[in-house]
C-alpha cells in the first residue's frame, strides 16, 4: 500500500512527500527481512541516472540501519562463509564530493540484514561468480536485493520472452539471416546485445539500410553470439522510455519517461535523453500486474520495467535506476 514508511507492515511499501508534494522517502519491509528499508530522495542528479543512494545518515534513526559498501572484488567465500570487506558509507549534499567511506572491516556477509547489489553490467562471468557468495550470504541469513538466483536466471533483455503478451515483436538470435527476415517483416527494428545497459550499442535500422549487414555482424560477432531485434516502436520520440519501478511486485506511482533528444533514436538518460515524470496509467498498471508478481515470488525485489509505447522491452534486475529523477 502506499503509505507513510514509518507506519509500514511487512510486505508493504510506502512514500512520504514534503511540504512541496515532492516525494521524500520511499520505504519498503520485505517480508523476509527484520528491518524496513528506507530510501530518502535526495533533490540533486548526481550522475547521469546511474547512482541513487541508500543513506543512514539521511535515514530517520529508529529505522534505517547503518550503511557499507562492499566492492564486488572485495568479497570471498572461506570454507563455505560468505565474507567481505566493508566500508561504511556517508553520503553529502555535494554533487562535487557526494560520499566518503570510512575504514574497511570484515565482516561475515550472512550477519547483516540486507545486501543491496547494485553491479551494473556486463553480466559476465565474474558477475556470475559474485552471485555465489551472494547466494551462500542469503542461505547464512542475509536477505539480498535482488536474489542471487534470480540475477542468474534473469537475463534483462531475454527475461521478456516470458510475458509476450506485454512485449512487442520480438528476436533473439544469432542467425544474421533470421535477423534479416525480421526487418523485412516489420520494416524498422531496433537491435542491441543481451549483456549491455546505458544505450550502449543500440542501433535502429530500417528495410533498405546498408548498414544492416555490419549491424548484424557486429552484434552476433558473425554469429558467434546472442542478439535481440525488437520491432521498432514509434512512441518512443513522444511518450520516451518509461522507468517503471517496482517494489516487491508493486508499482511505485510515478514513472519517468526519458525522452530521446531530437539527434539520437535512444530514450537513456546517459544518452543524453530527457526525464519527464509522470504518474502511472492504466498500460502501466496491468504491465505491472503481469511481471510483478512473478518477479517477486523469485525474490527480486527492486525492479525497473521499461515501457515503450505500452509494451515491456527490458526488465532491469541488476541496477535499476530513475528514483531520484522520479522525485524531480
Amino acid at each position: 500500500r502506499a503509505g507513510d514508511p514509518d507506519d509500514i507492515e511487512r510486505g508493504e511499501f510506502g512514500y512520504r512527500r514534503d511540504d512541496d508534494g515532492r516525494i521524500k522517502w520511499i520505504g519498503f519491509w520485505p517480508r523476509d527481512c527484520r528491518t524496513p528499508i528506507l530510501v530518502p530522495i535526495a533533490p540533486q542528479r548526481l550522475s547521469n541516472g546511474h547512482t541513487w543512494t541508500l543513506s543512514g545518515t539521511e535515514a530517520a534513526p529508529t529505522l534505517s540501519p547503518s550503511v557499507n559498501a562492499v566492492n564486488i572484488w572485495h568479497g570471498w567465500l572461506r570454507d563455505g562463509v560468505a565474507c567481505g570487506r566493508a566500508r561504511p558509507l556517508q553520503v553529502h549534499p555535494d554533487p562535487a564530493k557526494w560520499f566518503s567511506l570510512g575504514e574497511p572491516q570484515v565482516e561475515r556477509l550472512g550477519d547483516v540484514d540486507v545486501l543491496l547489489m547494485r553491479k551494473d553490467p556486463p553480466f559476465d562471468t565474474e558477475y556470475i561468480y559474485s552471485t555465489y557468495i551472494l547466494e551462500r550470504a542469503e542461505d547464512q541469513g542475509a536477505l539480498v536485493v535482488n536474489r542471487p538466483r534470480g540475477l542468474r536466471d534473469m537475463n534483462e533483455k531475454v527475461y521478456t520472452a516470458w510475458f509476450p503478451q506485454c512485449c512487442a515483436p520480438t528476436l533473439i538470435t544469432r542467425d544474421q539471416g533470421d535477423m534479416e527476415a525480421f526487418l523485412a517483416e516489420h520494416g524498422k527494428v531496433v537491435c542491441k546485445p543481451l549483456h549491455g545497459m546505458g544505450g550502449r550499442s543500440i542501433f535502429v535500422i530500417e528495410r533498405g539500410d546498408k548498414n544492416m549487414n555490419v549491424v548484424f555482424e557486429t552484434l552476433t560477432e558473425y554469429g558467434s553470439r546472442f542478439a535481440i531485434v525488437q520491432r521498432y516502436i514509434p512512441e518512443i520520440v513522444t511518450g520516451g522510455d518509461a522507468r517503471v519501478i517496482l517494489v516487491d511486485g508493486e508499482p511505485v506511482p510515478f514513472a519517468l519517461a526519458r525522452i530521446p533528444s531530437a539527434s539520437d533514436n535512444r530514450g537513456n538518460l546517459a544518452a543524453g535523453a530527457t526525464g519527464v515524470t509522470r504518474p502511472l496509467d492504466e498500460r502501466d498498471r496491468f504491465l505491472a500486474g503481469q511481471i510483478g508478481p512473478r518477479l517477486a515470488e523469485q525474490g527480486m525485489l527492486f525492479v525497473g520495467l521499461d515501457v515503450i509505447g505500452g509494451f515491456v522491452t527490458e526488465s532491469n534486475v541488476t541496477s535499476p535506476t530513475g528514483i531520484r529523477e522520479i522525485d524531480k
